[in-house]
Parts: structure tokens; sequence; C-alpha cells
């Protein structure tokens, strides 16, 4: 009895130890498992300033590559004192380029990249400079967050910010429209409000839900092709019937007025079942849209306002992706 105790414990014991050993061997092999982002990146941006017109314009160019000194690919963002501004897509040479209008004062600009699948995030070193200071009324957008990922098929929202400057110069309200570019095939974008209204001496910044919405692959389309085939498998024998009929008719002349009969005949079927559009459309639907691609983009969002004279616009980017 004795005996067989402690062969049970050494069992036990050497399942404990085994499982121990074993721990830190798999721990090991999931973070080399095949898709984890395992290589670590350096980011890094610099700044190109421009006064005109009692404005600031930062040119800000980011660049992006791998410990192998290859580029990454994916999204940045740019921040000002870690609040968001705009985001962009990495072309082949990793690097990104974005424009921003600074109001006045003091800025702290940062550079972050997103990461991807075989690449880790990083983030730039900070990057001070000064704004002109204006007293023209004006205003600047921003969008949070900068990068956006989003599948085939779903919608994301992005809160788009508009923050007054110098209103206290206003003598009426200004009114500001939003709107977006550069967004791929079969993908949309709504702004819930699409107009926000900067008052005199308002300070606080008016906010509006950018909403993108993609679209998925579908299987539909597949199934109205098996039913264009059942159709062709009517209409080809009728269709050869009819050449037969024509071409016995010059032996036999009862044949041809037949053959005309069912000609015509032909054309008022074809003209009131599936092979007529407006038909098809009512009772198949309208055409199936393709998928939104995959891939990054830099999204465009403007915001534009005009007194009936002089119009102001500025805009900024979003990063955009789709898998």
């Amino acid at each position: 009895m004795i005996r067989r105790r402690l062969r049970l414990e050494l069992v036990a014991g050497l399942g404990i130890a085994s499982a121990m050993l074993a721990m830190p061997v798999t721990a090991l092999a999931a973070e080399n498992a095949p898709g984890l982002a395992t290589q670590a990146t350096q980011t890094s941006l610099t700044i190109d300033t421009r006064d005109q017109g009692g404005r600031t314009t930062a040119t800000v160019a980011v660049t992006v590559s791998g410990e192998d000194r290859l580029p990454a690919a994916g999204a940045v963002a740019v921040s000002d004192q870690g609040r968001q501004l705009a985001g962009a897509a990495l072309n082949a040479q990793g690097q990104a380029t974005l424009v921003l209008a600074l109001p006045a004062g003091e800025h702290s600009l940062s550079a972050a990249y997103a990461g991807d699948a075989t690449h880790r995030a990083s983030v730039s070193q900070p990057a001070s400079l000064q704004a002109q200071t204006t007293t023209t009324p004006d205003f600047q957008i921003s969008v949070s967050p900068a990068t956006l990922s989003l599948t085939q098929g779903q919608s994301g929202t992005v809160i788009a910010s508009v923050t007054p400057e110098n209103s206290d110069g206003l003598t009426a309200p200004m009114f500001v429209t939003l709107s977006c570019s550069g967004l791929p095939d079969e993908a949309a974008c709504t702004f819930t409000p699409e107009n926000v209204e900067i008052l005199p001496n308002a300070t606080a910044a008016l906010t509006s839900s950018m909403v993108i919405v993609t679209q998925a692959n579908s299987t539909t389309s597949a199934e109205n092709r098996r039913t264009d085939s059942v159709a062709w498998a009517f209409l080809l024998p009728g269709a050869l019937g009819l050449g037969g009929l024509a071409w016995g008719s010059r032996r036999r002349p009862w044949l041809q007025r037949l053959s005309l009969l069912a000609l015509v005949a032909l054309v008022a079927t074809l003209g009131a079942t599936a092979c007529n559009a407006r038909y098809n459309y009512y009772n198949h639907g309208p055409p199936i849209p393709p998928a939104t691609p995959t891939g990054t983009y830099t999204v465009k969002v403007t915001a534009q306002s005009s007194n009936g004279v002089t119009a102001i616009t500025n805009s900024t980017t979003l990063a955009f992706t789709v898998q």
C-alpha cells in the first residue's frame, strides 16, 4: 500500500515537472508564431512651416522603417500635445506627408505608427514649433481617431472637431460645412450634423459624427447567374428551333408563316419575362455592388465656410484601412 502511494506521488510529481518545463517552450512558440508583429520599427518626422495670410501651415513628413531598414506599411497619426489632428497612409517607401493648419501659439507635434501584421507600433520624438498670431476669424479641423480600420461590410465612426479661432471678430454666426473625399470604391461617408455654427466669441470645439460605411461580398450575384443559366437552357433550344423553321420555309411556304408567328411569340415572351431589364429589376432587384477594395487609404476631410464674398477652407486627413 505504501509502495503504491509512493508510485502515485512520483508520477504526479513528474507530470507537474513536465508541465512546468513545457510552459516556457509553449510561450516562446506563441511569441514567435507566424502573423504576430515581432519586428521593431522606427518613426521619424520633419516639419516645414510657412506663414501666409496671418496663418501658419505645417507640412509634416513622416517616415517609418523596420529594424531591417525596409519601409513599413500601414497608417500613421499626427498628434499635437497628445491630441490627434490627422492621419495618413504610408506609401511604398514607408512615407506620408500631412499638411496642417495650426492655430496661433506653441505646438508639439509627434507621429505614431499603428503597426501591422509584422511590424510593431512606434512613436517619433516630439517636435516643437510656434504658430503665427492672427486676428482674423478662422477655425481648425481635426479628426479623432485619426486612423480607422474596418472589415468589408462594417461601418465606423470618427469625430470631426471644428475649433473656432478669433471668433470675437465675428459680427454674425459662421456656418461651416463638412465633407470628405478620397474614399475607395463602394464606400461612403456621412456627417451628423453636416453643418456646424460658430457663434461670435465662441471658443469651444464643435463636433460632428463622421460615419464611414463599406460594402461586403455578396453571393446573390451567383444566384442570378444560375437563374440566367436556366433561362438560357430554355431560350437556346427555342432559338435553334426557329432557325430550323426558317431554313425549312424555303421548301414549304406554310412553314414561313409559322416561323413568323413563332418569332413574334418569342419576342413577346422575352419582353415579359426575365430577359427584360425592367422585369429583372423588379423581380431580382438592382445589381449587387462589389465589395469595398482592401487596402489603406488617405481620406481628406474638408471644412468650408463662406460669407458670400470670401471662403475659408481648412482640411485634415484620416488614415482609413479596409481589411
